[in-house]
């Protein structure tokens, strides 16, 4: 860490003030002085490495492979006021690639146990840990950052802060104030393969401006899962899809839920005496929980690659020092080393399939009055620039709002599945009605516009 070997200079005891001759000349030399990469606004000071230290509040969303590297990378680099959220618990899975965990920390939260090693290990570092789910904190609690760094393994939770940023952002006389947008840089890996990306939320392309970069979901045959199973994934499958819906092992309208080891465990058994019945081997608790979580096996060092470029973009934004990424970098290193960088553009506002995020005003939804209800809904979760997850509706009929379809909440649902076999004519639908549409994918109710067709 140091340049020196000079002791540490500890000003009254406090920790925080611990500093030590040289300890930040690298870190100087690219904000002192001017170079041929810097920002067209940049202006050599000091004054820009203090507020680094001593203002700049950063939010590592998740403490897995990533943001372990991430936390390491960004308080060595000069970052002090750092937040993380994660709300998964350590297992010895992890212990192989998150440097930051040891086998006494299993069991225990993945943010609490990643801010202490990094607070004791780094003078003058405060990470700040949040045990919870980032749907559990509010608007106030992301607008007190400057930057957001994102290290997900679900698009879900992407596309959910992502929708976060997006309403926070304020527009006066449908100008954006620059002063609302809170930069969002967002690092993926697969396997031996990674993406960083930069977002200025309401300027650039978002998340959900292209879906279609994300991996699509493996899924079996639903015919083989449930007659002819050959592997083990396949009597998983069959107890996640088939087994849990007619079971309801935790009781009526209880979701699978991938975080919970109960849950975990009731399908890893299940499992097994499916593949027993058919003479199958391979299924294990871990495999089970990968199925379930749509996990791809992580590499250690594809991580720190991608954690070191998304700590950079940070840098850079924060600093002014260099020209940020624009806007998407790839990386493989499955055969030899290969990268490259791209603008990942945003969808024109006045397209039909125009992101449905980053509009302001309702989408509309092209559909017959004798088109029936769950024909809006599969649009809705299978349309490639939608991808909903389990969308609730709504609307205004005779000045009141009535719910057309709930899944999450095992009565509604079951009082308002009759209406998905309605056609949107019977259920006092008329051309140029407004849908209110809730999903698990963006924190803001969606407004959608019923356009009739002939």
């Amino acid at each position: 860490m140091a340049e020196t070997d000079e002791p540490m200079v500890v000003d009254g005891g406090d920790v925080s003030t611990c500093e030590w001759e040289g300890r930040w000349n690298h870190t100087k030399r690219f904000l002192e002085r001017s170079g041929p990469f810097t920002h067209p606004d940049f202006q050599p000071s000091s004054e820009t490495l203090q507020f680094m230290l001593e203002t700049c509040r950063i939010l590592v969303i998740g403490a897995g492979g990533l943001g372990c590297e991430l936390l390491k990378d960004l308080s060595l680099s000069g970052f002090r006021n750092i937040h993380v959220v994660d709300m998964d618990t350590i297992d010895i899975s992890n212990l192989n690639r998150q440097f930051l965990f040891r086998s006494k920390d299993v069991g225990r939260s993945k943010a609490d146990v990643a801010a202490d090693f990094i607070n004791s290990r780094i003078p003058g570092c405060c990470v700040v840990p949040h045990f919870k789910k980032i749907q559990d904190l509010d608007g106030a609690f992301y607008r007190q950052f400057h930057i957001i760094v994102c290290g997900l393994d679900s698009v879900v939770a992407r596309r959910w802060i992502n929708g976060m940023l997006l309403s926070l952002l304020v527009y006066e006389d449908g100008v954006l104030d620059p002063d609302s947008i809170i930069p969002l840089i967002d690092g993926g890996t697969e396997g031996f393969k990674g993406n960083a990306r930069v977002i200025l939320p309401g300027m650039t392309a978002c998340i959900d401006c292209t879906l279609e970069l994300y991996p699509p979901q493996i899924n079996f045959p639903m015919c083989t899962i449930a007659s002819m199973p050959r592997l083990p994934e396949h009597c998983i499958e069959y107890v996640r899809v088939l087994l849990w819906p007619k079971v309801t092992p935790f009781g009526d309208g209880v979701a699978l839920d991938g975080d919970d080891p109960e849950h975990i465990q009731w399908v890893y058994q299940r499992s097994l005496e499916r593949a027993a019945e058919f003479n199958i081997t391979g299924v294990s608790y871990r495999l089970t929980q990968g199925v379930i979580k749509r996990i791809i096996p992580a590499v250690a060092s594809t991580n720190a690659v991608i954690a070191a470029a998304c700590a950079t973009e940070v840098f850079k934004i924060a600093s002014s020092a260099s020209i940020p990424l624009n806007n998407y970098m790839v990386f493989n290193d499955v055969d030899g080393l290969y990268t490259y960088t791209f603008e990942a553009e945003r969808k024109p506002l006045l397209l039909q399939e125009n992101c449905f995020a980053c509009s302001q005003v309702p989408l509309d939804l092209h559909f017959s009055p004798s088109s029936k209800l769950q024909e809006v809904l599969d649009y809705l979760t299978g349309s490639a620039s939608l991808q909903m997850k389990s969308p609730a509706l709504t609307a205004t009929l005779e000045g009141k709002s009535k719910t057309l379809y709930l899944q999450s909440v095992a009565s509604i649902e079951q009082r308002t599945r009759a209406n998905l076999s309605k056609t949107l004519k019977e259920l006092g639908l008329v051309n140029g009605q407004e849908l209110a549409v809730a999903d698990v994918t963006t924190p803001q109710t969606l407004l959608f516009r019923l356009c009739f067709t002939s």
